[in-house]
């Protein structure tokens, strides 16, 4: 990305705290559709193919954990998913996911925190350029498969340079280990952005919970 947009991510990868994180978002928040998109910011679409081939519509309530100002939610509901909820650590991006009337119900949670809501809530969780520098740690991948049905599903994906050093690799041993999730898929690195930003490589991941 170039000019005004370039210097806002930047602001948003470089945040060294979360407070300075929200500040990012809450001054990008009125940009940040424009922008991504202008560079083919892809992971909030790309995302919906793992989750259409293993979520079924009537399958229960989906979370768009980091849903931000809610790109995937009109998709999501274009395919058939109704029962979707979205959780975002920042007031604007909420506000902005709200406008789309996409979404059952919004939240405001973070991610390395208890998330609101009962055990056993959602039949799935998607959580798209959400694991990355400077944002929701590994750790929270535990907090959703609890509020994630048994038999339901996990679909993330993790940028590629924090993957081994976020304790990504880590949290995800030791949850398959423990017999709370099995690997279904495990896609090849491939580029969150489409036209800029050559470097930003994620992998997408797909889980069944079992406990």
């Amino acid at each position: 990305m170039a000019g005004r947009s370039n210097e806002e991510l930047e602001q948003v990868y470089n945040a060294g705290t979360p407070d300075e994180l929200n500040a990012a978002y809450a001054n990008w928040a009125a940009g940040y559709d424009r922008d991504t998109l202008a560079a083919g910011y892809c992971l909030p679409f790309q995302a919906l193919a793992w989750v259409s081939r293993h979520v079924r519509p009537d399958a229960g309530p989906v979370l768009d954990a980091g849903c931000g100002t809610g790109l995937s939610g009109p998709y999501l509901n274009a395919l058939g998913y109704l029962e979707i909820e979205g959780l975002d650590f920042s007031e604007e991006m909420l506000r902005l996911a709200g406008s789309r009337g996409a979404y059952a119900a919004l939240k405001r949670a973070t991610l390395r925190e208890e998330l609101p809501w009962a055990d056993n809530h959602f039949a799935a969780f998607l959580s798209t350029g959400v694991f990355t520098e400077g944002h929701a740690p590994a750790s929270s991948l535990g907090e959703l498969c609890r509020i994630t049905r048994p038999g339901g599903h996990a679909i993330f994906t993790v940028r590629d340079k924090i993957f081994e050093t976020g304790g990504f690799a880590a949290v995800i041993a030791d949850l398959s280990a423990r017999g709370i999730w099995r690997q279904l898929e495990r896609s090849q690195p491939f580029r969150a952005f489409a036209l800029d930003e050559a470097d930003v490589l994620v992998t997408a991941f797909v889980f069944e919970v079992l406990a």
